[in-house]
């Protein structure tokens, strides 16, 4: 636990106070305008020197301006909810049960959010950051497209840093890295025809049959690897065709590809060239479009490799030392997440990049999700401590 010198409980109860607030704001992917704004003026009540919000609506926080650089990053967008009336706790209202901190976006994000902003306030507070420089990113629109955020930011605010701490839920246990992401589109092409004479077209359903089941069949196969593996879903479906009357001149799925450590961007083209062989049928990444709250268009390109920092590194070293000054014990285990984040981004551009944050990242996107209170003040105690280290 945190040393009251550290982090006094007058500043315990604000930090609280903000996760609930921040919490209490709908914040919908594309929806961010309201909690960027809230965000961007505490930053400016904590004390940072400067604080920024891009052309996507991303929040930029600054403290100090030394040569060696730490980004911080926090996702504020949020699942929707759609399911208001059976949550067991109002999902915006930000209550605390039983030392737990209770809505949508508790876990995935906004206690990891609010814990980052804190410890940046606080470790300026403690001389921690003479001759360093502290970024804070509280970064939009990562449901639908992850590491788009951090990559208009750093173009657009022309920022490096030399390390970087992704924020999301890991149960304050130091996340070494997470898999990779492909989310591919399949179409098949027929020839339309009239309901009653089907025999005169060719139906693009029917040629995708048997396409579904080699993903299921390569699935099946990517679940034998071992306790990290691949895995392969079929999202969507959809047809085209001239009416309900008529044989479909096309069909569509979506796959969703995960990847371990290894796999690379060629063995992903053999696996989807397969899927595909003998049929008439094409493949290509699936690009998404968005508009974000600022209005900017956003192109996503959802193709990803798996990451991961090696124990050894200097990073992962100086995560150690802070984990023990903080939590007065060694760490015990490091985990590894199964799904994707922000740090596609900064992995892509060779910074070395970890995680950790409050919060069983189980419960993100679930009914009833809720965050213990207590791993944010430990989470904002670690950061404040990693801040130290450099």
């Amino acid at each position: 636990m945190n040393s009251p010198e550290l982090l006094p409980s007058d500043f315990q109860q604000e930090l609280i106070e903000f996760a609930q607030n921040l919490v209490r704001i709908k914040s919908f992917s594309g929806q961010e305008r309201e909690v960027i704004q809230f965000i961007a003026a505490k930053m400016r009540s904590l004390g940072y020197d400067e604080v920024t919000v891009d052309a996507m609506g991303n929040v930029l926080g600054r403290i100090g301006q030394g040569s060696q650089s730490i980004l911080f990053d926090s996702h504020v967008d949020t699942v929707e909810v759609n399911d208001e009336e059976h949550w067991s706790v109002p999902p915006f209202s930000g209550i605390i049960i039983d030392g737990r901190l209770h809505g949508r976006g508790s876990v995935d994000m906004k206690s990891g959010a609010a814990a980052s902003i804190f410890a940046g306030a606080i470790a300026k507070r403690l001389g921690f950051t003479e001759g360093k420089t502290i970024y804070i990113s509280c970064s939009v629109f990562e449901e639908d497209c992850d590491g788009e955020n951090l990559k208009h930011l750093f173009k657009e605010l022309k920022i490096h840093p030399d390390y970087v701490v992704i924020c999301e839920p890991s149960n304050n246990v130091l996340t070494l890295g997470h898999k990779g992401k492909a989310q591919i589109s399949i179409k098949t092409h027929g020839v339309s025809a009239h309901g009653s004479a089907p025999e005169k077209g060719v139906n693009a359903i029917y040629e995708m049959a048997e396409i579904i089941q080699r993903v299921e069949r390569t699935n099946l196969d990517l679940m034998k690897q071992g306790r990290v593996r691949g895995t392969l879903v079929m999202s969507k479906i959809s047809s085209v065709s001239a009416s309900l009357n008529a044989v479909p001149s096309e069909c569509e799925v979506y796959l969703d590809r995960r990847m371990i450590p290894g796999e690379t961007e060629e063995d992903i083209r053999r696996e989807m060239d397969r899927l595909v062989e003998g049929k008439n049928a094409t493949w290509e990444v699936g690009t998404l479009r968005r508009t974000s709250w600022t209005g900017l268009e956003l192109t996503y390109r959802p193709f990803h490799l798996a990451w991961k920092i090696d124990l050894a590194h200097e990073l992962t070293q100086a995560c150690i030392f802070a984990y023990r000054e903080n939590f007065g014990k060694e760490p015990t285990e490091f985990d590894y997440w199964d799904f994707s984040t922000n740090a596609v981004t900064p992995v892509s551009m060779g910074i070395p990049t970890i995680g950790f944050g409050p919060g069983e990242y189980k419960l993100a996107h679930m009914r009833n999700e809720s965050c213990e209170v207590g791993q944010i003040v430990d989470a904002c105690g670690f950061y404040i401590r990693l801040i130290k280290q450099f």
